[in-house]
């Protein structure tokens, strides 16, 4: 099983300019790539400071420059608001950008709150109905030559220019009902999941939907499956218990974002209340500290240990959490020198 990195820039206050942002994220991509890590991750995000990646080829293109081997991957673009031939097209210049190490990650989007104002009136439907109409126009646009009559675009003969440097770039579906895993299986495109904070039976649920899409398509190479979870190494119980709140407060954020009822002020939600909290017992710290991997580096080996044997080819640390860089960056130095060792 090898590891990677989904790194956003975050931030929750006006005070914190977006350039520090951007050099911190420089700086743990750097260390992942040190460290051994197979990949780095940057999604795609409009509107809202909780995740900033406007379009995170130029996040990509950048740090590829700054970096040799580790391959850069989206994680994700939301596919509804590209059209075929614009995400063709850049996912392969920006291939060219990093010599050939990118990953497409692509998924239908989450937050109503970006579909109210990029394409008002859509729906997660009607959004996953548009990822499973560009994943196939892509590749055909990556052979060349391809005319497009589709529900929602239409196109005369186009090739996509550039091209990918071996042809193609791998593409990852970011599933979680049986309907992607068997699309994404079917497609021969990689899959990524990710629990949010359900814990180990949902992983498991999501490895056996996968399974039962491979089975269904023997005729196509088993792809990859990718887990995504945030994940953080601590050096006692103390550090332990406060990385469990901050992420119990993270993941009450993001319940809020993904609510949409709440104000948003110049991209930023304000922190929740006490009251706004008790109102969300799945992101209650017990839960948290039981459905995360949160601890000392023994009790995360013993989780991962778990994934792997599942069957994940790639376990990706999700490090975006509401803690600041230099706590981010402990907690990835722990992971890395007392975790990664035991799966070598």
């Amino acid at each position: 099983m090898k590891f990677s990195l989904f790194v956003h820039m975050e931030r929750g206050d006006l005070e914190t300019p977006h350039r520090q942002l951007f050099l911190e994220l420089e700086e743990l991509v750097l260390t992942a790539e040190q460290a051994g890590f197979e990949t780095a991750w940057i999604g795609e995000h409009h509107g809202m400071d909780f995740t900033i990646a406007p379009n995170p080829f130029v996040q990509l293109a950048y740090v590829g420059a700054k970096t040799k081997r580790i391959r850069l991957g989206t994680g994700n673009v939301v596919a509804p608001f590209w059209h075929p031939i614009k995400l063709a097209g850049e996912a392969a210049m920006t291939d060219i950008a990093t010599d050939g190490r990118l990953d497409l990650g692509i998924a239908r989007g989450a937050y109503v709150f970006e579909y109210e104002r990029l394409m008002p009136g859509l729906d997660a439907w009607g959004a996953g109905q548009r990822m499973r109409e560009i994943v196939p126009a892509i590749k055909h646009l990556w052979k060349g030559d391809y005319a497009h009559q589709g529900e929602f675009w239409s196109f005369p003969k186009t090739t996509s220019s550039p091209k990918p440097m071996h042809g193609e770039v791998p593409i990852w579906i970011a599933a979680r009902d049986p309907n992607s895993h068997d699309f994404a299986v079917a497609s021969g495109c990689n899959v990524q999941v990710t629990p949010l904070s359900a814990g180990d039976g949902e992983i498991t649920a999501l490895m056996d939907r996968f399974q039962t899409a491979v089975a269904a398509h023997p005729e196509v190479k088993r792809p990859k499956i990718m887990l995504l979870q945030h994940t953080f190494v601590a050096d006692g119980p103390a550090d332990t218990a406060a990385l469990v709140d901050d992420l119990s407060r993270f993941y009450g954020l993001f319940g809020a974002w993904f609510a949409n009822k709440r104000p948003v002020t110049q991209a930023i939600m304000a922190p929740l209340t006490d009251e706004e909290r008790a109102a969300m017992p799945q992101f209650a710290p017990e839960k948290i500290a039981k459905n995360l991997v949160i601890g000392e580096p023994d009790a995360v080996i013993a989780r991962l240990k778990n994934y792997q044997a599942l069957g994940f080819d790639q376990f990706s640390i999700w490090i975006d959490s509401g803690i600041g860089h230099a706590r981010k960056k402990k907690s990835l130095d722990l992971f890395i020198r007392h975790v990664m060792p035991a799966f070598a």
